[in-house]
Order: C-alpha cells, then structure tokens, then sequence
C-alpha cells in the first residue's frame, strides 16, 4: 500500500490513477499518524512554495515526513514535492523549506536572446548519472513529462541521480539520499516510462548501494 500525502497542493488525482492503473494499492491521507505507519509514502504537489510549507506545518505534517524518512521506508517526492524537500527555495521572494536535503531550488534565468519559456513545460528527456532501481527497465534518455519554473540544486553532487537539459541549462532532475528518491519530472504524466518508475517504486525496498 501508497499512501499518498494530501496537503492541498494539487495532482493527487492523477497520481492515484496512474498507481490505480498498474493494480497498485494505495490511499490518500493528510494525517500524521497514518502517514508515519505507512509502508511507503508519495509526496506530490503542485503550485506555490511558500503557501505549501505553511499548510504541512499547520497540518503537523513537517515533523511526520521527518520521521518517516528516518525510519528507512520507501518515500517518493515529485515535482514540488521534490523542491520543498530542500533547505530552500526562491520563489515567493525566498522561502525556508523542509532542509531534508542539502541544497536550494532557483529560477530558470535565460539570456534574452535564448528566447526560452518559462515554465518548462512538456516532454523532454531524462539522463541517468546513476543506476538505481526505480529505473529498472527504463532505458537511459527516456522522455518524462515536466512542468516546473524552478529547478533543483543539491549541494552534494553525489545526491544527483539523473539530469535535464533546458536550453543553456542543464539541471538536476532526480536525486536520491538512502531511502528517499525525488523526481522534477511527473511520473503520473509520463506514459510507460512513469508508470515503470512507479511500479519500481512499489516494490523498491528503500536501500541503495551507489
């Protein structure tokens, strides 16, 4: 069983049906306690930074995802719940986030002659700089869905599990530290190739030998 944290942040539809759509079992929750007994845990979300940690504090979620990952359980961040994982964030003119992983997640910044978009939004591919199991049976420089105007940096390097080229820049977009993995990308809304993560993600035991 998923459990699924429900903080108001959007997504969780299609995150339950895509795990509903390969036979995984799994349940939406906003409590603590429920979360902390979980098997493993999912964190998706989209939107803002600021207004998100403000509602997993006043839920008393902060301290039961803490927990959770120190327990050693299989714990799954995606998109903006990969960036709230970090110590901090840019947007909303800077925000303190969880600091579960070393690091902040900046802005995309173009030259004006770039003529990039911002959001980064629609397919694009995925390079592995690692070998770990929720990538099993996804081939190196698969396609995954993004939609995001931040991106992630760790400042431990050795964290960064796949990366993304935007334009002039390349970023990290998975990273992983023991038990806990954490995507930029929307698995949900990347076809076979999530819907693989997933499934390795449901049978993933929450260890990892770099």
């Amino acid at each position: 069983m998923i459990t699924v944290i429900d903080y108001g942040a959007g997504n969780l539809r299609s995150v339950c049906l895509a795990l509903e759509s390969i036979d995984i079992p799994w349940k939406i929750s906003s409590e603590p306690d429920e979360i902390l007994s979980a098997d493993r845990v999912i964190f998706p979300g989209v939107g803002a930074a600021a207004s998100a940690v403000k509602v997993l504090k006043e839920k008393g979620l902060e301290q039961s995802i803490k927990q959770f990952i120190d327990s050693g359980k299989p714990f799954l961040g995606i998109c903006l719940g990969t960036q709230i994982i970090f110590d901090y964030s840019e947007e909303d003119q800077g925000t303190e986030c969880l600091g579960l992983i070393p690091g902040k997640v900046i802005h995309f910044e173009f030259p004006e002659d770039e003529k990039k978009s911002v959001p980064h939004m629609g397919w694009n591919q995925v390079n592995f700089t690692k070998k770990h199991p929720i990538f099993e049976d996804i081939e190196d420089a698969a396609n995954f869905y993004f939609v995001h105007s931040y991106y992630p940096c760790p400042d431990d390097e050795s964290m960064e599990m796949a990366t993304t080229n935007y334009g002039s820049i390349d970023f990290t977009c998975a990273i992983t530290k023991d038990n806990l993995v954490a995507t930029q990308f929307h698995p949900e809304k990347s076809g076979r190739h999530g819907l693989q993560l997933l499934e390795n993600f449901s049978t993933w035991d929450g260890t990892y030998n770099a």
